[in-house]
C-alpha cells in the first residue's frame, strides 16, 4: 500500500460549495475509485491560503490523479472547475508532495 499526497487550489469563497460537492459525490465516480485502488481519500483545506491537501492511500500503480482519461473523471472535472484552479483541460491545478517522514502506528 502506498500513501499519496497531493495539493490543490480552491476559489475564494468555495469551501461550502467545495463540501457540498463532494458530500455529493457521485456513485459511480466512487466506485471507479475504488476499483483503481483507492482506499482512503481525504482532503483538507487550509483556509488562510486556499489550498487543499490531499491524502490518500493506494494499493496498484496509479492513484485519483492517474484517472484523467475516464469520462467520468473528465465529467467531474468540468463539475468542479468553477469552484477550483484548473488547467486548460478543466483538472485540477495539482502538485505532489514528496513524503518526508511517516510514523507507523
Amino acid at each position: 500500500m502506498k500513501r499519496i499526497a497531493f495539493k490543490m487550489y480552491l476559489n475564494e469563497g468555495m469551501k461550502e460549495e467545495y463540501k457540498k460537492r463532494h458530500n455529493e459525490i457521485w456513485p459511480e465516480l466512487k466506485k471507479l475509485l475504488k476499483e483503481a485502488g483507492v482506499s482512503e481519500y481525504s482532503i483538507f483545506l487550509d483556509e488562510e491560503t486556499n489550498t487543499l491537501f490531499a491524502f490518500q492511500k493506494v494499493s496498484g500503480e496509479g492513484g485519483s490523479q492517474d484517472l484523467g482519461q475516464t469520462e467520468i473523471v473528465k465529467k467531474w472535472w468540468k463539475h468542479m472547475a468553477d469552484i477550483m484552479k484548473v488547467n486548460p483541460d478543466n483538472s485540477p491545478v495539482s502538485i505532489s508532495l514528496e513524503e518526508v517522514f511517516y510514523l507507523e502506528g
